[in-house]
């Protein structure tokens, strides 16, 4: 347990004449947080009752859907829910012609408005004792965990394609920790001063947040990001303004109703739904915009940092720039590997939710001894595998998000089976169906070319290729693996032999921002696996850990002297 102090100890209020002045607050003792630990995931075993909970949600929103239509989703803005003339639909995945929600788009009028309510709540939040701000958060992930859980379970199932287990490890425990690990990490800052005084001084550091805003763009996959990615900034004393993903609104929407209910003041976090480049254009442009926090495509964050730089001459500070991209993560396998754990790792770690996770497996390297084995096994347990709605919890994937997702990573597939160049084959999978939903059966390609396409580019989808290297080459074909693409976000190496492990984790240094031994690329928990990659993969800032805080805070050094100074000039200027 961490011993946390008040560290802020004004309150501002607004007096009978409107005028803001402030409330002394004093320090009435030293508090110490809630023992924080990782949130339990439910497994959905048959019987369960969380498996009949979000059973019943899911029955809900259809029930919902079928009766009233689709869930109506407002901006939110200082606390106010507001409705727009211009909407967009969400649709669900694997059923695209239902409609889960449609959504009010901002405007001009209204980014405005949420910026000026946002800078007029900032003083009055970040003057907010830290134990209050912590509160709100802790008591935030208590009510996901319990009241709340299977409703944004079911939200993200619907919405985004997860299967209930996804979802759960997903919306439910990732967030829960997000928040409650946070608030651990925030009050460990607090705690950092200086350990040397000189005599009749006293030194120390105030860890103040941004001065302006912070912006927040999240993206459709993780439920738990967009959480995170709006309340992180927030809870070390910053406003935020959250634009979320078109495809992940709903769930997103209800995060906002769990903020709010735990006490959050109107104002903090605006929840400003609308399209990406108008919401760029009309935030980063202003005075006081104070950082991005972003998750999103390599392409676009380039985009925005660019952007940002060219807009330096009007900025109060320098913005904090904190993003995490794509990834072209590998498995790589020595000649001592267990195979079966290569093979089930790979599955899971290829095609779990379609893929669609910047860790995803999704380029295999296997020694020339093992690929028999390796193959067959691997063909075998992917036709094992069932796919469709995840309201059958029986099936393992889903649907991919949308019909550019579809046509993108179809047209991959569609590559290797037209070029008939004995370079590449498809060995398992490779069909695709979008009548219903936007449906690509989990595909193995293997290679001759190590730089082939489906080895460089990130599909984001159920495609994994796999390239044989001679046994006797695995030092050179590690080197080569580590400069196949521009990302280094996450990598895995199989091995035995503990001379190979140690190998493939020097060679592979900056190749992954998290590597993994003997386990799957994907995965990463809060407050074990600080997440995070470099190069195009991203600022490497790890989301889940103190490392990301950090970033969200300008400290200020105090130096308090407690004796007057009774001369100007120094021992060394007399006269000897």
């Amino acid at each position: 347990m961490f011993q946390l102090r008040l560290i802020n100890n004004v309150r501002s209020f607004s007096s009978t004449s409107n005028k803001k002045s402030v409330l002394q607050v004093p320090q009435m003792g030293i508090f110490k947080l809630p023992e924080v630990r990782n949130e339990p995931k439910n497994k959905f075993m048959k019987g369960s009752p969380e498996k009949a909970e979000v059973k019943q949600e899911l029955n809900n929103i259809n029930s919902q859907l079928n009766s009233s239509g689709p869930y109506k989703v407002p901006m939110i803005i200082n606390g106010n829910k507001i409705f727009t003339q211009s909407n967009k639909q969400q649709h669900v995945p694997f059923d695209h012609k239902k409609i889960l929600c449609s959504y009010s788009e901002t405007d001009k009028e209204h980014i405005d408005l949420a910026i000026k309510t946002a800078l007029e709540a900032k003083l009055s939040w970040e003057n907010m004792p830290f134990n209050d701000r912590a509160a709100i958060f802790l008591k935030a992930a208590d009510l996901l965990s319990t009241k709340y859980r299977s409703k944004v379970i079911a939200a993200t199932m619907m919405g985004q394609g997860k299967t209930a287990c996804e979802a759960e490890i997903d919306a439910a425990a990732e967030l829960a920790d997000f928040w409650r690990f946070n608030v651990k990490y925030a009050a460990e800052i607090y705690s950092q001063q200086p350990s040397e005084n000189s005599p009749h001084v006293w030194n120390r550091l105030e860890y103040r947040p941004l001065e302006g805003f912070v912006v927040a763009f999240s993206p459709f996959n993780f439920t738990a990001i967009g959480g995170n990615l709006c309340t992180a900034p927030a809870l070390m004393g910053n406003v935020v303004l959250w634009k979320p993903s078109p495809m992940s609104m709903y769930s997103n929407y209800l995060l906002m109703q769990i903020l709010k209910e735990a006490g959050l003041p109107d104002g903090v976090i605006q929840f400003i739904p609308g399209d990406a480049p108008f919401v760029v254009e009309n935030t980063f442009n202003h005075p006081e915009f104070a950082g991005l926090h972003f998750t999103g495509s390599t392409a676009v964050f380039k985009h925005l940092w660019k952007k940002i730089g060219d807009n330096l001459e009007i900025y109060k500070s320098y913005p904090r720039i904190v993003g995490e991209t794509g990834g072209k993560n590998l498995h790589f396998l020595h000649k001592s590997a267990d195979v079966n754990t290569a093979v089930y790792n790979t599955i899971r770690g290829g095609f779990e939710f379609q893929g669609q996770k910047c860790s995803a497996t999704s380029r295999v390297y296997i020694p020339e001894s093992l690929w028999p084995q390796y193959s067959e096994l691997l063909k075998n347990e992917v036709l094992k595998i069932k796919q469709g709605s995840v309201e059958d919890f029986s099936n393992f994937m889903s649907s991919v998000i949308n019909r550019q997702s579809f046509d993108k990573i179809k047209s991959y597939i569609d590559e290797v089976k037209e070029v008939k160049d004995g370079k590449q084959y498809i060995l398992v999978g490779g069909e695709t169906n979008d009548k219903v939903g936007y449906e690509i059966q989990p595909t193995v390609i293997v290679t001759k070319d190590p730089f082939s396409k489906t080895m460089t580019d990130e599909l984001f989808g159920p495609v994994v290729t796999c390239y044989v290297y001679p046994d006797e080459k695995y030092i050179e074909t590690l080197e080569m693996a580590d400069k196949t693409t521009d990302y280094a976000l996450t990598g895995s190496v199989f091995a035995v032999d503990r001379e190979a492990i140690i190998t493939a984790s020097n060679v592979l240094r900056n190749s992954a921002g998290n590597f993994y031994i003997n386990d799957k690329s994907t995965g990463a928990v809060v407050g074990q696996q600080p997440f995070g990659g470099g190069r195009s993969s991203g600022t490497n800032d790890k989301a889940g850990s103190i490392l990301n805080l950090f970033r969200w805070i300008s400290p200020r050094t105090i130096k308090e002297n407690f004796v007057p100074l009774t001369r100007w000039n120094y021992e060394s200027n007399m006269e000897s």
